[in-house]
Parts: structure tokens; C-alpha cells; sequence
């Protein structure tokens, strides 16, 4: 009988990713404060892939203590430019700040994955996309903002490449599924080393 797994994640994103590589999992969304872990952690530790790594791990620990002897995937992204952190954007006028920030700019977008068992981290995965936004006018800016707001502000990087997004861009250095959140291929080799994923 396969092995249970579960998904620290609410993401509609990474549980299609999950359903269409043939894998059966649940899905239960982390009660974790992520600001208070980024901010709990030591300088060393504060680089946007290793808290990209920490979020994933604490997501799949949290929801790890309440499913004893259960493999929990956690996953988290970070966005960076330069030393730069950014966050969700709550609003319109914060979007319109980020996608001015990263005009002209080239981002990476860190997105990490665990396997955690009973608090126990068994794997764990950061993985690196460049995304190099091309200059676009203010008029542009503020009509991409009119068509896409409601479906951007969930997204870090107030753009989803797969839709009107990637109009934003120039070029694009990285895995697909990295991009979406999900670093996929890495995932699936770890629960096939661990016996898990008999693919």
C-alpha cells in the first residue's frame, strides 16, 4: 500500500502539479506566522534561499505534529532582488511599487520543498529561477494592473507567468516548475529514493 502523504499547502498551483504527476495526496494548509519565523531566525541564516528553506521546513512541521508517522511536503517561495526581500503585495499601489522595482531588473525567485516525518526533516530543496523583466512604461504598468489586479495580488512577484504575466519579461533562466513554487522533478526523485513514489 503507498506510503500516505500530505501537503503543507493551500496552493491550488501545487496541488495541480501534485494531482497531474499522478501522486495521491491530501492537502492541509500550515497554521505557521511566517514573518515571525523570517524575523526569528540568526543574520547568517537570512538569505532569501535559506528562508525560502526554513518556511518549507516549519509549514511541514507544523502540520507534521498533528499526523504522526505521515510524510509532509513542504514548499514556500521566496522572491529577491539583489539582497532585497519582497512579500505579497496587499494592494494595488504596493504592486505597482514591486513590478517598478523589477522593471528593467533581473529577480530570482527561490522556491523550496521538504519531506518532513514526525518533525524530522528527510530532504529538502531550494530551487533557483532568474527572471529578467523587461522595461516597460508607467502605461503599461498601470494597464496590466487594470486587466490582471485580483488574480496578481496572491502571487509575490504580482505577475503569474502562465497568464499575461510574461509579458513582463525578457528572459527567463530557470525550471518551470521552480517558477510556479514547485521544484517538481527534484520532489519526485526524493520520494522515489525513499520508496515512496514508485513511478
Amino acid at each position: 500500500m503507498p506510503e500516505h502523504l500530505i501537503l503543507a499547502s493551500g496552493s491550488q498551483a501545487r496541488r495541480e502539479l501534485l494531482r497531474n504527476a499522478g501522486l495521491a495526496f491530501d492537502a492541509e494548509p500550515a497554521r505557521v506566522d511566517e514573518r515571525a519565523i523570517e524575523n526569528g531566525l540568526p543574520a547568517e541564516m537570512r538569505t532569501p534561499q535559506c528562508i525560502a528553506e526554513q518556511l518549507a521546513i516549519a509549514k511541514a512541521r507544523d502540520v507534521s505534529v498533528r499526523h504522526p508517522g505521515t510524510i509532509v511536503i513542504g514548499c514556500d517561495q521566496t522572491m529577491s532582488l539583489g539582497d532585497q526581500l519582497f512579500h505579497k503585495a496587499p494592494d494595488r499601489a504596493q504592486a505597482y511599487a514591486t513590478l517598478k522595482t523589477l522593471c528593467g531588473q533581473t529577480h530570482h525567485l527561490n522556491s523550496a520543498v521538504c519531506l518532513v516525518r514526525d518533525g524530522d526533516v528527510l530532504w529538502s530543496h531550494v530551487g533557483v529561477a532568474r527572471m529578467s523583466m523587461r522595461d516597460f512604461t508607467p502605461s503599461f504598468l498601470d494597464q496590466y494592473l487594470d486587466r490582471n489586479l485580483v488574480r496578481i495580488l496572491g502571487s509575490v512577484g504580482c505577475y503569474q507567468l502562465e497568464g499575461e504575466g510574461i509579458q513582463l519579461f525578457d528572459a527567463v533562466d530557470g525550471d518551470y516548475f521552480t517558477i510556479l513554487g514547485l521544484p517538481i522533478l527534484p520532489l519526485l526523485a526524493a520520494l522515489r529514493t525513499l520508496g515512496i513514489n514508485h513511478a
